[in-house]
């Protein structure tokens, strides 16, 4: 069984639609929404389509998805945000690379996102974070802060990240990528769904901050973990 986990925070427009596009795709998934006090009607379309909804009073999309994997009962953990960017559609695909024997598998938006999607602000930002991702840890990331993540349930202890905000997706792909096999996928990227959340100055100076303290306090190795896996099973 999968297990998706998507942090949500007043997306009542959006939310319905990713729910059923997994339920099109994977009809005994367990569903997984963190809402974080919303003040509209998420809760409620949640709880309508019979998803599982979990509250997380505290803010942080850090936070929002260690609690969702602190209820999750799948053998595989699959993440996408609840405002209808990510693809779930994408998500068999990526369930392929798991049975060839990855870990993780993270989706890579930068090739494949549509003109709506991200402002020049937003890519470069991004693409200036990948440059140092690569250089500080030595690891194949080209996408550090991308939502969409499928990976098996048995690696979960080693890869739980410490941060508590954005910082998070970052987090959870070095510590992937330098202990276990790793890989991106290119995937589609859409126009997201109501009120842009994030703050791409603040974030993007967070996330560069976080990444150079991470590399001089955590104790990570700099190097990315080279698969011998051929072929495997995923767990499902």
């Amino acid at each position: 069984m999968i297990s998706y986990i998507i942090p949500a925070l007043n997306e009542e427009g959006s939310i319905g639609n990713v729910i059923d596009k997994i339920r099109a795709i994977d009809k005994d998934g367990q569903i997984i929404v963190v809402d974080s006090n919303s003040t509209d009607r998420t809760a409620e379309i949640v709880l309508s389509l019979g998803a599982t909804l979990v509250n997380e009073d505290k803010l942080g999309y850090g936070n929002a998805y260690k609690k969702g994997f602190s209820v999750a009962k799948g053998g595989i953990i699959a993440t996408l945000d609840a405002d209808g960017t990510y693809p779930p559609n994408e998500i068999p695909r990526m369930l392929e690379y798991l049975d060839k024997g990855y870990d993780f598998i993270s989706g890579e938006r930068l090739s494949q996102s549509s003109k709506e999607a991200m402002s020049l602000q937003h890519l470069i930002g991004n693409k200036i974070l990948n440059i140092f991702t690569r250089v500080l840890f030595m690891v194949d990331i080209r996408d550090s802060q991308s939502g969409m993540w499928l990976f098996r349930r048995e690696i979960m202890q080693s890869i739980l990240p410490r941060g508590a905000g954005m910082e998070f997706s970052e987090e959870i792909k070095i510590r992937a990528a330098t202990g276990f096999c790793y890989k991106e996928i290119p995937i589609y990227y859409d126009r997201r769904m109501g009120e842009k959340k994030l703050r791409p100055w603040k974030d993007g100076i967070t996330n560069l901050l976080f990444l150079l303290k991470l590399r001089i306090r955590s104790g990570i190795r700099t190097r990315s973990f080279r698969c011998s896996r051929s072929s495997g099973q995923s767990g499902r």
